[in-house]
């Protein structure tokens, strides 16, 4: 590693640290629970964890040495991977972006990348958050382009939305860019410059639950079953602006939540296109995944399902409605899917695994076009290899 300018001190009781034992001790509470014959309750607690927004998002990485043009950061999972990515600094006030991998030293638990600016803040050896959407700000900050801030009206009330015309002037083909669970709707900007260049508009909506929006009735994510009449709403403030034309996009979460627009929102015959980045395209299937990764019997992730479908289980599980996960298994649904569709996930996603949405390509090649990586972790697809997805993007959508 090259000399550093500061340095780190000893990760003696880091927030990564304090996260991961407080993880540990959860998803070891919850075994318990079950393997203590508490399946009921380690099946709400479980199903709870899936549906309640986080409070707050602790710091995941270290910091260690910062030098000129580069960082040096603990290895983690995330740390290590080839790509484009960014810093929170001081709580989410300040952004750094980082580029390539420049030099790994295993023994040292170390990895040294480029630093390719702070956008704000100071960046300085200490505890940060790992950001996947490489852009920290609004499209005028991140991207340097004219944007409007304005709001629609969501069944609860106002949703804040940014708004990116070509040229500063809206057109009447507009793009709907809908985020996922828990992120930021920075997570999309990475969709605007393709976008743009043929001739989309722009529009980056918020949806119950988002911060700093109103939530829903009961605080808690309905998986797409709720949150798509919030873009719904989106779509009606882009029809009433001139839009005759619509295109959908969403990642992960963001991803389910375009599927049941398509299905339920009387605005769906003006959709043309639909891009989905790392989409759920069952939920049943990725809670299948993290019970396994979290070493829970199966018939506590069944439960789970049961109780968030069934009355019994709303008030143990926190929800006003049912969330009935049948309804977002798009694999069972494929002969239901009625829009082209340009799906990217990565075969390495360790989120949200890419089993069902290949499995949905297979299902309706005639609608789905399905587009395969490698390396990328959730949703990174474009972190990993931005000139590809740009170019698939801009293609798909051209015309």
């Amino acid at each position: 590693m090259s000399g550093p300018v500061t340095r780190a001190q000893p990760l003696r009781g880091h927030p990564r640290a304090r996260r991961a034992a407080v993880a540990g001790a959860a998803v070891s509470g919850t075994a318990a629970l079950a393997s203590g014959g508490g399946s009921l309750a380690a099946a709400a607690y479980f199903a709870r964890r899936v549906l309640t927004p986080e409070a707050r998002r602790p710091d995941d990485v270290l910091v260690r040495e910062v030098g000129e043009g580069e960082v040096t950061l603990e290895t983690t999972a995330e740390t290590v991977v080839p790509g484009r990515y960014g810093l929170w600094l001081d709580g989410g006030e300040g952004h750094a972006r980082l580029g390539e991998v420049l030099e790994l030293d295993p023994a040292a638990g170390a990895v040294r990348r480029e630093l390719l600016g702070v956008d704000r803040g100071r960046l300085a050896p200490g505890p940060a958050r790992w950001n996947s959407y490489f852009h920290g700000g609004p499209p005028q900050e991140s991207l340097g382009l004219p944007t409007e801030h304005v709001t629609y009206d969501g069944e609860l009330g106002p949703m804040p939305a940014w708004v990116v015309a070509p040229g500063g002037s809206p057109t009447d083909r507009w793009a709907v860019l809908v985020h996922g669970r828990g992120a930021r709707r920075e997570e999309v900007l990475r969709a605007v410059p393709p976008l743009l260049a043929q001739g989309w508009t722009c529009l980056v909506p918020s949806y119950r639950n988002d911060e700093g929006v109103p939530a829903g009735p009961d605080g808690r994510y309905a998986l797409g079953l709720s949150e798509w009449r919030d873009v719904d709403a989106a779509m009606g403030y882009a029809a009433a602006r001139g839009a005759g034309e619509l295109l959908l996009a969403g990642w992960s979460m963001g991803g389910a939540i375009v599927l049941q627009v398509l299905d339920r929102s009387p605005r769906a015959d003006a959709v043309s296109r639909v891009v989905l980045d790392a989409p759920v395209v069952d939920w049943g299937d990725v809670l299948a995944h993290h019970a396994r990764e979290h070493h829970l019997p199966r018939p506590v992730g069944s439960l789970a399902r049961v109780m968030m479908r069934q009355r019994w289980g709303h008030r143990l599980v926190g929800v006003h409605e049912g969330v009935d996960l049948a309804l977002t298994d798009w694999v069972r649904r494929a002969d239901e899917l009625r829009h082209r569709v340009l799906l990217i996930h990565s075969a390495d996603d360790e989120f949200v695994p890419f089993g069902p949405s290949l499995a949905l390509a297979q299902a309706r090649p005639d609608l789905v076009d399905f587009q395969q990586w490698r390396l990328a972790r959730h949703c990174k697809e474009w972190n990993t290899d931005p000139q590809r997805w740009e170019e698939l993007v801009g293609a798909y959508v051209a015309g």
